[in-house]
């Protein structure tokens, strides 16, 4: 059947890993972990590879980082490859406890450690309407990344989710020691009209002491 790295060709060439997953607030699709690994399944067992991953936890400084390791072993020859990611833990992630920090951060380092091992790129969707072959619609989409959204009160689906985001960029700018204001922060992202600022400034107050920030 080939030696290791020929095997590896093989799986490379062949293997497809949709973007399964999707943001309905950022409005992208995404790969997990998972999806990689069910795209590969099959292409493990019909070259004869098996597919082993673990984890070390590294400090560097005074943060912890996630190091996902990837084993690649031909079942024939007991030959083997690896390749390695790092994802830093978060000090703290609101609506988390330790354990499921730490496990997104697993599940991040070994998705690109996956990545890495089987030329996976995180860049593209494969539904990109540039891999389609069509001028019109190439220009269609770089027009719209050019021009940021308007966000409105009816197109919030998920208060909650915006709010936190909006909290974790104001501690990690002022971390920085830098002034945060939350209207630049969203013209930063998406347009807003005024009576939409409004109602995320009240709500954000809201948010913030219902949950204890400061």
């Amino acid at each position: 059947m080939g030696n290791l790295k020929e095997k590896l060709m093989a799986v490379q060439s062949e293997l497809k890993a949709p973007k399964g997953q999707y943001n309905s607030f950022g409005k992208y699709k995404y790969r997990s972990c998972e999806d990689v690994l069910e795209a590969l399944k099959p292409l493990l067992k019909k070259n004869g590879l098996i597919l082993t991953i673990s984890d070390d936890i590294k400090l560097v400084g005074e943060r912890y980082y996630i190091q996902a390791n990837v084993c690649l072993t031909d079942t024939e020859t007991g030959d083997n490859m690896h390749t390695f990611a790092y994802a830093r833990e978060e000090e703290s992630k609101k609506g988390m406890d330790g354990s499921q920090v730490t496990g997104a951060s697993s599940s991040y380092a070994r998705k690109y450690a996956l990545n890495g091992m089987f030329c996976i790129d995180d860049n593209k969707d494969f539904d990109d309407p540039v891999n389609e072959g069509s001028k019109a619609k190439q220009e269609q989409v770089k027009q719209q990344e050019n021009r940021l959204p308007i966000l409105t009160i009816q197109g919030v689906k998920d208060w909650n989710v915006m709010l936190n985001m909006f909290y974790t960029a104001e501690t990690d700018i002022k971390k920085e020691g830098k002034p945060f204001s939350l209207k630049n922060y969203i013209d930063s992202i998406r347009q807003c009209d005024n009576d939409t600022f409004n109602e995320i400034s009240k709500r954000y107050i809201a948010f913030k002491q219902e949950n204890g920030f400061k």
